[in-house]
């Protein structure tokens, strides 16, 4: 496996690799141009605020993590999805510490996200790892119906 920066020419493999993600819960679908329209162009929609990193196993990217900034000393987790071929096998958890790192040496001494409330194998991974459920949630009012999740973890 090999992790690297997305680039633009990343778009149709995010795109497949989100939609197979998504395609596992009923209702959950993509909103493109939408909400999720920032995978038209994805290393695009993170210059100059983030990074998203993906993952290819044999040419075919298999994962994705991100982040931005969103206020003083912290960080947003964003876009972590692994396909289903390549789950348990710690490539979730070594994403989120990828975060993690890039948060530290940004300064940052807190990682937050939105998780959708349907994804209960990412609410475990979050949770192992030490992050907390808050007790806010957010409507995204897209065609998923989506229902999110606060986390957040303190960094050592």
């Amino acid at each position: 496996m090999r992790r690297r920066p997305a680039t633009d020419d990343d778009s149709t493999a995010l795109v497949a690799l989100i939609g197979g993600c998504y395609a596992e819960y009923p209702g959950c679908v993509l909103d493109l141009p939408g909400i999720d329209g920032w995978l038209l162009a994805p290393a695009s929609a993170y210059a100059g605020a983030g990074r998203l990193w993906v993952v290819e196993l044999d040419g075919v990217v298999v994962a994705c993590v991100g982040h931005k900034p969103t206020k003083p000393g912290r960080v947003e987790l964003k876009s972590l999805y692994v396909a289903a071929t390549a789950r348990r096998c710690g490539l979730g958890a070594g994403l989120v510490s990828v975060v993690e790192e890039a948060a530290r040496a940004a300064g940052a001494s807190v990682v937050e996200l939105w998780s959708d409330t349907r994804f209960a194998d990412a609410h475990r991974l979050y949770e192992r790892l030490g992050y907390r459920r808050g007790k806010h949630t957010r409507q995204l009012h897209d065609p998923s119906d989506t229902t999110e999740y606060f986390y957040d973890r303190r960094l050592a």
